[in-house]
């Protein structure tokens, strides 16, 4: 019997009855989440609210760490059963405050959603001197999930769930030059590789952690409007994307595909709480389902667009995700050892 996902061997629908259109209210229903503890990043904007507020209602507490904790209770005002905490993935030790102050409380976790994530920036780096995009939307996983390591596996069946993309599709990580220092940056690069590496990072945890009773996941929420994450994008770039036409309006086509917030945020949630992934793990999954293996054929693998979807094979190949976590150990300085 296959145990883990390696080289995509169990990215094979399921048949879930959900899709695209499903949301956080179709995927929890049925499902009680007291007397759980979760922990959700970047939980006080966009779909990160929605998952917060989804697995609240549910009977989780949910602690929300943030870089503006004034926003996060602005954000989440009115939500039951949230803890708001300082943190912020551009600073290596913030990190490691947040995670020992919820350590020093005891608490098992039974789910860290690594949804926080950055597109469509400038070149720029954090502390350590990673680039931005790779440091937020993948090295900030990595470091937080081993520091938060002991009371995951304190839980005995906890679930980390990375939030990643179809912009995967865009990039393979780059080994020899992740941080742009020998090549021009390119940001849709830049967040196509970090994707690539966080899709790499769920199926290597899982194969390490699942003798732990600590399952990980990757999902593409989809594209969804109503979102920061295009804050900082120049209009180019969703024309070079085909998302935009030339008089800067979004394509009918792309309005109609975009996901509600509710929408978005489904496909985290029902990683997160599903009893159908109890026994799997280490996949990437869309629409509230395991996706399927997008075909290796060079000349079907053309740049993402809205209508592609599933998982490249390059972002759950064995080989790489083992050489990923050597690297990122060195990158970081953090020895991430799961026993």
């Amino acid at each position: 019997m296959i145990q883990n996902n390696n080289q995509g061997a169990l990215q094979h629908p399921l048949n879930t009855g959900f899709n695209a259109q499903s949301t956080t209210s179709d995927v929890i229903r049925g499902i009680d989440l007291s007397g759980k503890i979760a922990i959700v990043t970047g939980g006080n904007a966009g779909i990160g609210v929605e998952t917060t507020r989804t697995l609240a209602a549910a009977g989780a507490t949910v602690i929300v760490p943030a870089r503006d904790v004034e926003k996060a209770r602005k954000n989440l005002a009115g939500i039951a059963n949230v803890e708001i905490e300082a943190m912020d993935f551009m600073k290596p030790a913030s990190i490691d405050a947040f995670a020992e102050k919820f350590l020093a409380s005891g608490r098992p976790l039974h789910l860290l959603i690594n949804n926080a994530g950055i597109m469509w920036v400038p070149l720029r780096k954090d502390e350590r001197g990673i680039e931005s995009q790779l440091a937020t939307n993948y090295i900030g996983q990595f470091h937080l999930t081993s520091r938060l390591w002991p009371a995951l596996k304190q839980a005995n069946g906890a679930r980390v769930v990375n939030v990643s993309s179809l912009g995967h599709h865009m990039a393979p990580f780059n080994f020899e030059d992740p941080n742009f220092e020998h090549r021009a940056y390119e940001t849709l690069q830049a967040y196509g590789q970090s994707k690539t590496a966080s899709n790499l990072f769920a199926l290597e945890l899982d194969n390490r952690a699942k003798e732990y009773h600590v399952r990980a996941y990757a999902v593409h929420p989809g594209s969804i409007g109503g979102t920061e994450l295009g804050r900082e994008a120049p209009a180019e770039l969703f024309r070079k994307m085909g998302f935009m036409d030339e008089n800067g309006n979004l394509r009918p086509e792309v309005l109609a595909s975009l996901k509600t917030i509710p929408q978005g945020a489904a496909t985290t949630v029902w990683a997160a709480t599903n009893p159908l992934l109890n026994n799997i793990g280490g996949v990437y999954c869309e629409d509230g389902d395991i996706a399927e293996l997008f075909p290796s054929d060079p000349a079907i693998q053309t740049k993402a667009k809205l209508h592609q979807s599933g998982v490249m094979q390059y972002s759950v190949d064995e080989d790489n995700a083992r050489r990923l976590w050597a690297l990122t150990e060195a990158m970081t300085g953090i020895e991430f050892d799961v026993n």
